[in-house]
């Protein structure tokens, strides 16, 4: 097949994406398909590639996410001075494309708006629609539906900024003790998240948080162990225990300080809770092909569901392909897989 894999863009994951991206497509290119990396927000700018030969040309992989990866620092000058989010020819070559694979993180990439549009020029792609994007994406109104649904969830409140609240009070109201988590609504890969521990630091979190988004979600913090569980077809894939080095941020995500274990060495009991709530999840957000569920287990083994994730990372040692490699699927394989059971959908 022609496939595009889409990545780059321009929320705070645009590294992540492109790491994403690239080992996609070389997995892909692998299975014998023509995959070829896009960048949604570039588009071929600064290339020579049209529309008609963007399938046909000479292609480099690696040579393609280096140029990618080039544009980084262009971003945000871009961005002020041209008005819409899809780069040059991107929607024409996406149509042209057997099907489009998914490889954005982030805001405007895994929030439904990518895939609002790819409907409606019928553009086919991998992964969840665009309404199960949205519901997902907001932290907040997955909150809201996780308690509807007695999923159980950490103690949480949303707040938006200038809205003149006591924020202080707010703890108070909700009984919630420090320490607790603040985090954007929208964010992803922990960019943004703190741990304040007392007034001051509350106040000092909340500032960091609202420098990416104007909502923020404030939770309890639960100590305990964390899980990530991979869902594909509604069929939930063996658990991972995520072990870091100190608390879970984003340079501990990418620095290679944190363990993973798969099968996570857990009891049956808490095993099959973790993956029976991760399949619940992912039909109270209505997740598509597949996704991927956070949890915390306190030491009582009540576990709390965190987020889901409907574009988890794709390199071979991200969270999901080491759940279906212990199933036996290899990471080039999982990409196909992916891809034809969202075809199917």
């Amino acid at each position: 097949m022609n496939i595009v894999v889409l990545c780059g863009g321009t929320s705070s994951e645009r590294e992540v994406s492109i790491v994403s991206g690239t080992n996609v497509a070389k997995a892909l290119i692998s299975k014998g398909h023509n995959a070829r990396l896009l960048d949604v927000f570039f588009g071929t700018y600064k290339t020579n590639k049209t529309v008609n030969s963007f399938f046909e040309d000479e292609y480099d992989n690696d040579k393609e996410s280096m140029h990618i990866s080039s544009l980084n620092d262009e971003v945000l000058s871009t961005s002020q001075n041209r008005k819409g989010f899809f780069g040059e020819n991107v929607i024409e070559i996406c149509n042209k494309a057997d099907v489009v694979f998914m490889a954005l993180h982030g805001a405007n990439g895994e929030d439904g708006k990518v895939q609002a549009t790819f409907e409606l020029f019928g553009i086919k792609y991998t992964g969840t629609d665009y309404l199960g994007s949205a519901l997902a994406m907001d932290k907040g109104l997955a909150k809201q539906l996780f308690i509807y649904n007695n999923v159980p969830t950490p103690k949480g409140f949303e707040i938006e900024k200038n809205d003149g609240l006591d924020y202080l009070k707010m703890l108070k109201d909700n009984n919630i003790d420090y320490p607790v988590v603040v985090k954007p609504c929208c964010g992803g890969s922990s960019v943004g998240v703190s741990l304040p521990n007392n007034d001051e630091e509350y106040k000092k979190a909340l500032e960091e948080a609202f420098k990416y988004e104007d909502k923020i979600v404030v939770e309890k913090y639960i100590k305990g162990r964390e899980y990530s569980i991979g869902v594909i077809n509604g069929k939930a894939l063996p658990v991972i225990e995520i072990i870091p080095d100190g608390w879970y941020d984003y340079e501990n995500k990418y620095n290679g300080n944190t363990k993973e274990v798969c099968p996570a060495e857990i009891n049956d009991t808490l095993k099959e809770k973790l993956q029976k709530e991760a399949e619940h999840v992912a039909k109270v957000l209505k997740l598509g092909v597949y996704s991927r569920i956070d949890f915390l287990s306190d030491e009582n083994e009540d576990i709390y569901c965190l987020e889901a994730n409907t574009l988890p990372g794709m390199t071979p040692t991200s969270l999901l392909p080491q759940e279906a490699a212990v199933m036996g699927i290899e990471y080039p394989e999982l990409c196909e897989m992916l891809i034809n059971e969202s075809l199917k959908n």
